[in-house]
């Protein structure tokens, strides 16, 4: 009975039927005539328990903060003075699009937003300035996905909720993964420009002489200094213990409000904009978990985490091999449902296998999380390619993007590998801070 509930569960995923309402439905239609309808009178106790979960009161602060920076226009700033800072380098641009991509993942955390953003003020750049249409548009689409696993992401806040990790041992163990992603990229693209250099130009001299002059110094200090100065204190503040995550999450809304004034892009318009958005990102998120109640709830009442634990284990499946079994079937999934969907019906199931196995779950936490981020380059379904198609000239064909990140999916399952085989890369940081 629970694999019969899992396949309809899929089976109406596939047909298109909302996420949230499929969740909800299949399983009170499972639930009711597997469990009975007594059974079911714990469902308003289970929502109730996730909708007054304190930690979860960050993601929407989260999400303000990165919309909120999104209209500040603090990317646009970061963009220009970086690609001016590397104009001498062969792939300047490229290198900047990468390192202001993990700069605004620590920022934002929103995969969209910070792809639709580098696409429009980058990639026509990169195109006029005789960049490849490939590499271009994989570049931006590798460095807008950074916020899937460079904290705060709310990936990680959601994983460490269905994972029972604190939020901060989240954000800890996904600091040094991310930073091996970025240098992975820019090694990659300094192979490109010693390999193929007509792809990746550089800048005119005129260019670089006009920023390098008596405002350098000025523009790179008013380009820098407000977004680390947000990450220290958001991020800093919940390393070091002084805040919870949302805590921080709710002083970086503050602070990217404030940024927003300073930078005189603070209009009534903006705020409604931005909490609109908020909103509707939120109400997505919160929907989807309450239908994942629900197929929680039923899952166990039907004993289904029991039976998969039972059969993993008769199956005398080795710990590795299960890991890469659940990874493949995350990677796949990832062509067709959101991580939203993945975390919620997926994550709750094989969670209690890794745990009767004895696996770290941080650690777990982090390679799916990686996992997530690979999913959103991957052909044909991948959503970080339609944001970018959604922006880009119309001499870009889809082709070119599907072929630009081909490269950073290989790239990116090579840090995948090298988690799986240094499970410290994870796991440091968290023990350095005493976790």
């Amino acid at each position: 009975m629970p694999l019969i509930f899992f396949a309809t569960l899929f089976f109406f995923l596939m047909l298109g039927f909302p996420v949230a309402f499929t969740l909800g439905g299949v399983s009170l239609f499972f639930g009711y005539f597997s469990c009975g309808l007594p059974f079911l009178n714990l469902l308003p106790l289970r929502i109730w328990g996730v909708m007054s979960n304190y930690l979860l009161i960050s993601v929407p602060l989260f999400v303000y903060m990165g919309v909120m920076l999104e209209r500040s226009g603090v990317s646009e700033k970061l963009l220009e003075t970086m690609a001016l800072l590397f104009g001498k380098i062969r792939g300047g641009i490229a290198i900047s699009v990468v390192i202001v991509g993990a700069l605004l993942a620590a920022s934002t955390g929103i995969v969209g937003a910070t792809v639709v953003t580098m696409g429009l003020l980058s990639l026509p750049t990169m195109l006029k300035r005789g960049y490849d249409p490939r590499l271009a548009t994989g570049t931006i689409s590798a460095a807008g996905t950074l916020g899937q696993i460079i904290p705060p992401s709310i990936v990680l806040v959601l994983l460490g909720s269905v994972l029972n990790i604190p939020t901060g041992d989240m954000f800890m163990g996904a600091v040094i993964p991310g930073l091996i992603l970025v240098l992975l990229y820019l090694i990659w693209i300094a192979i490109v420009s010693v390999v193929k250099p007509e792809q990746v130009p550089k800048m005119t001299e005129k260019e670089i002489a006009d920023f390098r002059g008596k405002a350098m110094f000025k523009q790179i200090l008013l380009s820098f200094v407000p977004p680390f100065s947000l990450i220290v204190v958001v991020l800093g503040s919940i390393f070091a213990g002084i805040a919870s995550p949302t805590e921080a999450a709710a002083v970086g809304a503050l602070g990217a409000t404030i940024l927003t004034i300073l930078k005189g892009k603070f209009k009534y318009s903006t705020l409604k904009t931005v909490m609109t958005e908020t909103t509707h990102l939120t109400c997505m998120v919160f929907i989807i978990l309450v239908g994942a109640t629900f197929f929680g709830l039923v899952f166990r009442g039907m004993e289904g985490d029991r039976y998969i634990t039972d059969l993993v284990l008769k199956a005398n499946l080795t710990p590795h091999i299960f890991i890469a079994l659940v990874m493949i079937i995350i990677f796949v999934a990832g062509f067709f449902i959101d991580f939203f969907e993945i975390t919620f019906i997926i994550v709750p199931v094989v969670a209690p296998i890794f745990k009767e196995m004895g696996i770290d779950l941080l650690w777990i936490g982090i390679l799916i999380a990686i996992n997530f981020q690979t999913s959103f380059l991957t052909p044909p379904l991948g959503f970080a390619l339609f944001y970018l198609k959604g922006v880009a000239p119309k001499e870009i064909k889809t082709s070119d993007i599907y072929k630009g990140v081909i490269p950073y999916i290989g790239i990116q399952l090579i840090g995948l590998l090298l988690i799986v085989l240094i499970p410290e890369i994870v796991t440091w940081l968290p023990r350095m801070f005493g976790r």
